[in-house]
């Protein structure tokens, strides 16, 4: 199955260009800003990930400054991380914290990489941005741009949960996207899902690592 055979995939286009906006713009810089010092904690959950999951090219959609590709790059060479953002000032964040990283804009329901590109393609706290026409969309991109592993760090609820952020609705959304994902694409085994804290440097996330066939 592909995000375009999902029955209401591409409904939600307006919502989903507002919100793109939002993040393009000064809502984007603010969450940079909020976040600018959450990458050091991070270091110890990616050397061992890297350790049991290897890739030899990654791409992180929703990079913002680099908090995980900083620590990607001391394993990879930067040439073969990439990150990807729809903010410009975000972007210019992460060629510094990141330097000769792969620093690219756009949208994340239209990755501009081919099939199987990457070894690993993942996101943390970018699913739960994508209201609900739309997220299939940005998934199957994720799969479609991985030969192996597709991760997700993101909040969780065993039924959709709506939360009102920072003044916007249709912004944030609890789901269980491990489940998600094996529902949508058949081709994805799930090998491992945790609880991920401020102790591993993150906002309590689920941690769902997948592997395709």
């Amino acid at each position: 199955m592909t995000a375009t055979d999902h029955p209401t995939a591409g409904h939600d286009l307006p919502v989903a260009t507002r919100n793109e906006a939002l993040w393009a713009g000064g809502f984007g810089q603010e969450y940079l800003e909020r976040n600018a010092d959450v990458a050091g904690p991070r270091a110890a959950f990616w050397d061992d990930f890297v350790a049991r999951y290897p890739a030899e090219r990654v791409l992180e959609v929703g990079c913002t400054q680099g908090d995980n590709l900083v620590h990607l790059a001391r394993h990879l060479p930067a040439h073969d991380v990439w990150g990807l953002d729809i903010n410009d000032a975000v972007l210019d964040a992460l060629r510094v914290h990141v330097p000769g990283v792969n620093a690219t804009w756009g949208s994340a329901r239209e990755l501009p990489f081919r099939d199987r590109w990457f070894d690993l393609t993942f996101t943390v706290g970018l699913l739960i941005h994508q209201p609900d026409a739309i997220l299939p969309l940005v998934m199957g991109e994720l799969v479609r741009t991985s030969r192996r592993w597709v991760v997700c760090g993101e909040y969780h609820a065993d039924e959709p949960t709506e939360i009102h952020y920072r003044g916007h609705d249709g912004l944030l959304f609890k789901r269980d996207y491990g489940r998600l994902y094996t529902e949508l694409f058949p081709e994805l085994t799930l090998v491992e899902e945790r609880f991920l804290t401020a102790d591993d440097g993150f906002d309590r996330v689920t941690l769902s690592v997948l592997e395709k066939r």
